[in-house]
C-alpha cells in the first residue's frame, strides 16, 4: 500500500490518473492471494515510471510501442526504503511493477498485434479478456479507493463465470481460448454459454497464432499446480487437436504428467536445478506419436534446436530402449545408444516407462555408473607403448571401455592383458 500511495502521489504531481486493474482487484474481491501490481495510467506510463525510477532506484524496461513499462524495485535502495518506512519488509514489496499507458486496441485482422492508440480507463479496460479482469481501482486523488466495473465483471464473479466482452474477442486474440480455460479451471468458475460457442466456432483461428504465443500460453498451463485440470479441459473442449493434431489426453498421459510434477532427479544426473517438471512434460507429450509427428510439433511451437533434439531423442529411445533390452544387447551397447541423448531425453524415457522395472533400472544405472566408466589407459599410455597416433586410438579405448562395462576387463591386469592382444591385432591389420 506504500508503495502504491507513492506511485499515486507521482501521478497527481503529473496530473495523471492511476488505477490498479486487472487480476489484482479480481482476485482481491475473491480474497485470494496475488503478488501481480499491473497499474494503468491515464496520462504518460513511461514518463511516471521514469519519476518513480529516478527518485527510489530500480530499473526500467520500456516498450514504448505499447506506452508500457516495467519497474525493476531495488529494494535495498535507500531512498525506497525511507519513503516506504521502516516497518515496511523486503517480502512486503513486489519485486516489479508493471505501468501501462491507458489505450485503445484496433486489430487489423485475426490474431494481428493491434494498432495502439492512448484513451480513457474505460478504453483501456474495454480491450480485455474477460468481464472479470475489467475491474479497476482508483489510487489517486479524492476519486482514491473508487471501484470501476464498467463491463459486469462483478456480477460475474458473483455468478463464478467466464464471459467476454464482445463477439469478436477470440477472433481478435485467439490465444484467449487458452486463458478462458486456465482462469476457469483455477478460480472453479464456468464458461458462459455464448462464451463457450464464440469459443469453439474460434478453433479454427488457432492455427494462425505463432509458435510463440502458443508456447507462453502453454509453457504457464504447463507449470502449474492444477495442470493436470486444465489440460484435461483443453481436451474436453477439443482444443488440444486444434492447436495440433499430435495432442492427446488420456490416463497415461495424466499419470506421466503427475508423475513429472514430483520428479526429483539425483544431481549425480547433471540436470537442472530447480523443478524440470516443464520440459518434461513436454517430452513425453508426444514420446508415443511417430518421429513426424514430434517434430512437427516441435517446428509448430518454434523451439529451440536443443530442445527440438530432447523431444526427438526421447521419441527415438522410448520405442529402441525396451527393444535392446528385450534382445539382450550388452552393456556397452546400451551405453552407447544412450550416450547419443541429452540427459533431459533419459529422464523422459524412464518416466514414461517407469511400469517397465528394467528400463528403469537402465536409465538409471547409465546416469549414475555406466556412463562415467573409462579404461585405466589412455591415449597418452598408448602413444608411450608405441602404439601411432590414428583412428586405431579410439578403436582401442572404445573396446577397453566396452570391456569394463560388459564385465569382461575386471582389472588392470586384465585390461593390460586385452590391451596388448588388441594393439597386435591393430598392427597385424595395418
Amino acid at each position: 500500500m506504500a508503495l502504491l500511495r507513492l506511485a499515486a502521489s507521482h501521478a497527481e504531481k503529473r496530473g495523471a490518473a492511476l488505477y490498479l486493474v486487472g487480476g489484482f482487484v479480481r482476485d482481491l474481491l475473491l480474497d485470494l492471494a496475488t503478488a501481480d501490481f499491473d497499474l494503468v495510467v491515464v496520462g504518460d506510463a513511461l514518463a511516471l515510471a521514469g519519476d518513480l525510477a529516478m527518485d527510489f532506484g530500480g530499473a526500467l524496461v520500456t516498450h514504448p510501442r505499447f506506452g508500457t513499462a516495467k519497474w525493476h524495485l531495488h529494494r535495498d535502495d535507500p531512498r525506497l526504503r525511507q519513503a516506504l518506512g521502516a516497518a515496511t519488509g523486503d517480502d512486503d514489496l513486489p519485486a516489479t511493477i508493471d505501468l501501462a499507458t491507458a489505450r485503445t486496441e484496433v486489430y487489423d485482422h485475426p490474431t494481428a498485434l493491434p494498432t495502439v492508440e492512448r484513451g480513457g480507463i474505460e478504453n483501456d479496460l474495454q480491450r480485455r479478456d474477460f468481464t472479470i479482469n475489467t475491474l479497476a481501482i482508483r489510487l489517486d486523488g479524492p476519486a482514491y479507493g473508487e471501484l470501476l466495473d464498467p463491463w459486469g465483471g462483478g456480477r460475474d464473479l458473483q455468478n463464478r463465470s467466464i464471459r467476454v466482452l464482445h463477439d469478436r474477442s477470440f477472433l481478435d486474440d485467439p490465444t484467449r481460448v487458452l486463458r478462458a480455460v486456465r482462469l476457469g479451471v483455477r478460480l472453479g468458475f464456468q464458461i458462459d454459454p455464448e462464451t463457450l460457442r464464440l469459443l469453439t466456432q474460434s478453433l479454427p483461428q488457432l492455427a494462425a497464432v505463432s509458435g510463440e504465443r502458443l508456447r507462453n500460453e502453454l509453457d504457464v498451463i504447463l507449470s502449474g499446480p492444477e495442470t493436470l485440470r486444465m489440460v484435461a479441459r483443453l481436451a474436453e473442449l477439443h482444443l488440444l487437436s486444434a492447436i495440433h493434431p499430435a495432442l492427446d489426453w488420456d490416463g497415461w498421459l495424466e499419470e506421466a504428467f503427475e508423475r513429472a510434477g514430483r520428479f526429483q532427479p539425483p544431481e549425480t544426473w547433471g540436470l537442472q536445478e530447480g523443478s524440470i517438471a516443464l520440459p518434461l512434460r513436454y517430452a513425453v507429450w508426444v514420446i508415443r506419436r511417430s518421429m513426424a509427428e514430434a517434430a512437427s510439433w516441435a517446428d509448430r511451437l518454434r523451439v529451440s534446436r536443443a530442445e527440438q533434439a530432447v523431444w526427438l531423442q526421447a521419441n527415438q529411445l522410448f520405442r529402441e530402449l525396451p527393444r535392446a533390452i528385450a534382445r539382450g544387447d550388452k552393456v556397452s551397447a546400451l551405453t552407447a545408444r544412450m550416450e547419443a541423448a541429452d540427459a533431459l531425453a533419459l529422464a523422459a524415457v524412464r518416466l514414461a516407462h517407469s511400469a517397465d522395472p528394467a528400463i528403469v533400472r537402465a536409465v538409471e544405472t547409465y546416469l549414475t555408473q555406466w556412463r562415467h566408466v573409462r579404461p585405466v589407459t589412455d591415449g597418452r599410455a598408448l602413444l608411450e607403448l608405441g602404439v601411432p597416433p590414428g583412428p586405431g586410438y579410439r578403436r582401442l579405448l572404445e573396446r577397453l571401455r566396452a570391456g569394463w562395462l560388459d564385465g569382461e576387463i575386471t582389472s588392470e591386469e586384465q585390461e593390460a592383458s586385452a590391451r596388448a592382444e588388441w594393439i597386435a591385432q591393430e598392427v597385424a591389420h595395418g
